[in-house]
């Protein structure tokens, strides 16, 4: 079998964005997320409402942002509201269609841990914590969990509870999983081309779960290829443009 002409980072973005209908208003996160939202938002959702943490709404950035506080998404905004705002009137009051999350750990019913890996007193790692992740896990009408998939991170017991768990979708880099709409437990839903159950079961650190209909997710076409390529082309020249200004000559 010859090799994918897509990576892997690729079909989850794809299949991220595609998860996405237009008009829906997304609270975005930084990274993989970011893009996802871009790229529906360039193909198929073009009036996708954009919402990041630092207050920017309804931001159409022509290049992806390094954080949240980017001076592109204040710039293509149509809107900036502090950041109590953000959540208090548009997260809390519902407002909110789908929220992205990622996390260090992810259990069999989507609880997430942002917080430590090891013993709270006296953790191995000290993780980035909550942040605004239980308010998104809470209020958000629909969540949506985006990170690679592997016994590290797909763990039998959380070392802590940061989030507690309700996605709509677990996104990876395997396949897709969802809560089963009986016991709430996440099981295989879809898997890549290429992409085998015994390497999803293999990645995940509990008896993972396969849906009785297994679906394969269609691999991206050319037209989200070129979207996503060329968004990451750009981002990658603004930046490097950005970097040679702020140099000494």
């Amino acid at each position: 079998m010859s090799a994918p002409d897509y990576s892997r980072d690729e079909m989850m973005t794809v299949t991220a964005a595609r998860q996405l209908r237009n008009r829906a208003v997304c609270f975005v996160g930084i990274g993989l997320p970011s893009a996802a939202c871009n790229l529906a938002r360039l193909t198929h959702a073009p009036e996708l409402v954009l919402i990041y943490e630092s207050g920017t709404v309804g931001t159409r950035p022509t290049v992806l942002p390094l954080s949240i506080g980017d001076g592109e998404l204040a710039e293509t905004a149509t809107c900036i509201v502090p950041l109590p705002e953000i959540f208090a009137h548009y997260l809390q009051r519902g407002r909110i269609d789908v929220g992205f999350l990622g996390a260090a750990q992810i259990d069999r019913f989507g609880n997430l841990n942002s917080t430590v890996i090891g013993n709270y007193a006296h953790p191995k790692v000290r993780l980035p914590g909550a942040g605004g992740a239980p308010e998104i896990a809470t209020c958000a009408r629909e969540v949506l969990v985006v990170m690679k998939q592997s016994p590290r991170s797909f763990v039998a017991q959380l070392d802590f509870c940061t989030s507690c768990g309700r996605p709509k979708a677990v996104i990876t880099d395997l396949g897709v999983l969802r809560p089963n709409s009986s016991s709430s437990e996440l099981e295989l839903v879809a898997l890549y081309p290429g992409v085998t159950v015994e390497a999803a079961r293999a990645a995940t650190g509990w008896p993972l779960q396969v849906a009785p209909a297994l679906q394969v997710v269609p691999p991206p076409d050319p037209r989200e290829l070129e979207v996503l390529r060329d968004l990451h082309a750009r981002t990658e020249a603004a930046h490097a443009a950005a970097v040679q200004i702020r140099l000494p000559s």
